[in-house]
C-alpha cells in the first residue's frame, strides 16, 4: 500500500503557516512564545481540527492532534516537528516537518486508509532555543529529560520568565507533559541544514543518527578604565580575553576529527562602548561529534583554553555548560521503514548521521524513532536564503508519510 499525497495542498500550506512571523526578506521570525508564535499556534490547531483529530494541550505547551486506530488501544505513532523559528530564520526549518505531518493524516482520510494504530501529530514548544534555552526545550520535558518547573523559570534577554511568557499567549495546557502512553514510534521530517544530500546528488536523506554536543557559555570579568590614558600593561581587558576563546574555538575541531565542529555563536560585551575598556564579556561555546568520547574532549579543551586566556590577560572567569546532549543511533526498524520508503518512490537515498539537534534526540528515549531529510539548496539555513524546492519537499513528506503508515499498519502487540 502506497500513499500519495497532494502536492498542491503541501505547498499551500507551507506558504500559509510562512505568512506567520514573516520577514521583508521571504525569511521567518517567529521566536517561541512571541505573538507571532501565538499566531502560528492558533492556526496549527485550527488545521488539526479541521482534520478532526481529537487535540491537546500539554502543560508546556505541545500540542498534539490524534487520529484514532482500528485498535485505540496500541502504541500510537508519532509524527512532527516545531513551529517556532530562529530570529530572521528561514520558513522550512522546522515547520516543514509539520506541515508534512499535517498532510500525512489528511491524505489518509482521502484515501480511506484506517491505521491499526492510533496515529498522532505534534507541534514542540521552544525547538530552537533562541528566546529561552535550551534549544529541543519542550520535547525535552515531555521525554523526561528536563524538569518543568526548572524551564518555566528560565528567563529571556528581557527578564520574562518561560512561565509568563506561555501564559500570555494562552498555550499552558491542562494535560501533564509527559507520555501518556506507551507509544509505538516517533518519525520527524525536517530540511537537512547542510550541503551532503546536494553534493551526493541525492533526493532525500535516510537518517541513521543525531550527532552529541555540548553548549556552553564562559563569562570574563576584566576592568572598565578609558581607553586613552590606561596604559597598556594597565589594562585588564574581558574582551582580549574573550577574542583568545573565539579563536581556539575555531581551531580546536581541527585537532579533534573530521566530523567535529566547533562555534562560538553569541557575544555580549559590556559597557560595549568605544571608549572604555571592556570589562565584563560573554561567549558562548557549541562544539558536534558522532563521538561522545571526542564532545567530552572538545568540552575539556574549551574549558583549559578559557582559563589560559583569562591568566594571560589577568581577568578573573567563569563557564557554565548550558546543555548537553548524546549522540543518537536510530534503530534499524526505522530506519529501514524510512529506506524502503525512498526505495518504493524510486528515490536516491543517501544516509548519514544528523550535524544538528533536533526533537528527535529527546524522543529516542521514549521510542523508536527516525528521521528523514529533504534538501537543502547550498546547506543553506538559519537565514531568510533557506531553500528546499517544493519538489525536494514533496519527495520528503512522502517518504515520511509512507514511512509512517508502514509503522502505523504493523499489527499492535
Amino acid at each position: 500500500m502506497t500513499l500519495r499525497l497532494d502536492r498542491e495542498r503541501l505547498v499551500a500550506t507551507m506558504e500559509e503557516q510562512a505568512t506567520y512571523g514573516a520577514t521583508e526578506d521571504g525569511g521567518l521570525h517567529r521566536l517561541a512564545l512571541t505573538e507571532a508564535d501565538r499566531e502560528i499556534r492558533d492556526w496549527f490547531v485550527e488545521q488539526l481540527r479541521n482534520a478532526d483529530l481529537d487535540v491537546r494541550i500539554d502543560e508546556f505547551g505541545n500540542t498534539f492532534g490524534r487520529r484514532e486506530g482500528t485498535d485505540p488501544d496500541a502504541a500510537p505513532v508519532l509524527v512532527g516537528s516545531h513551529l517556532d523559528s530562529q530570529p530572521n530564520g528561514g520558513i522550512y526549518d522546522g515547520a516543514l516537518g509539520v506541515v508534512a505531518a499535517l498532510e500525512f493524516v489528511r491524505s489518509l482520510d482521502d484515501e480511506g486508509i484506517e491505521t491499526t494504530r492510533p496515529v498522532e501529530v505534534v507541534n514542540w514548544t521552544n525547538e530552537e532555543g533562541s528566546r529561552f534555552q535550551p534549544a529541543m526545550q519542550g520535547s525535552g520535558v515531555w521525554a523526561g529529560a528536563h524538569d518543568i518547573e526548572a524551564e518555566r523559570a528560565k528567563t529571556d534577554d528581557d527578564g520574562v520568565s518561560l512561565g509568563d511568557a506561555l501564559d500570555d499567549i494562552g498555550y499552558r495546557g491542562d494535560v501533564p507533559a509527559e507520555p501518556a502512553t506507551e507509544y509505538e514510534a516517533y518519525l520527524e521530517l525536517h530540511v537537512e541544514q547542510g550541503p551532503r544530500l546536494v553534493e551526493a546528488d541525492a533526493d532525500v536523506g535516510v537518517v541513521t543518527g543525531i550527532v552529541g554536543f555540548t553548549w556552553g557559555a564562559v563569562t570574563f570579568h576584566g576592568e572598565a578604565d578609558h581607553s586613552g590614558p590606561t596604559p597598556m600593561h594597565h589594562r585588564s581587558d574581558a574582551l582580549v580575553a574573550a577574542a583568545d576563546l573565539i579563536t581556539s574555538v575555531r581551531r580546536i575541531p581541527g585537532t579533534l576529527g573530521e566530523r567535529t565542529v566547533g562555534t562560538v555563536g553569541y557575544v555580549d560585551a559590556s559597557p560595549n562602548s568605544i571608549n572604555i575598556i571592556p570589562e565584563e564579556v560573554t561567549v558562548t561555546w557549541g562544539f558536534r561529534d558522532p563521538d561522545d568520547a571526542v564532545v567530552e574532549q572538545a568540552y575539556r579543551r574549551v574549558l583549559a583554553e578559557a582559563e589560559d586566556a583569562a591568566d594571560r590577560e589577568g581577568v578573573e572567569y567563569e563557564t557554565e555548560e548550558r546543555m548537553r546532549a548524546p549522540a543518537i543511533s536510530f534503530p534499524d526498524r526505522t530506519v529501514d521503514a524510512v529506506r524502503r520508503a525512498a526505495d518504493a518512490r524510486g528515490c536516491r537515498g543517501r544516509e548519514l548521521v544528523s550535524g544538528a539537534g533536533h526533537d528527535a534526540t529527546h524522543l529516542a528515549s521514549v521510542c523508536d524513532t527516525g528521521m528523514v531529510f529533504a534538501v537543502s539548496e547550498g546547506g543553506k539555513s538559519h537565514s531568510p536564503e533557506e531553500f528546499t524546492s517544493w519538489d525536494d519537499c514533496y519527495e520528503a513528506a512522502s517518504v515520511l508519510a509512507n514511512a509512517a503508515l508502514e509503522l502505523a499498519t504493523d499489527p499492535a502487540e
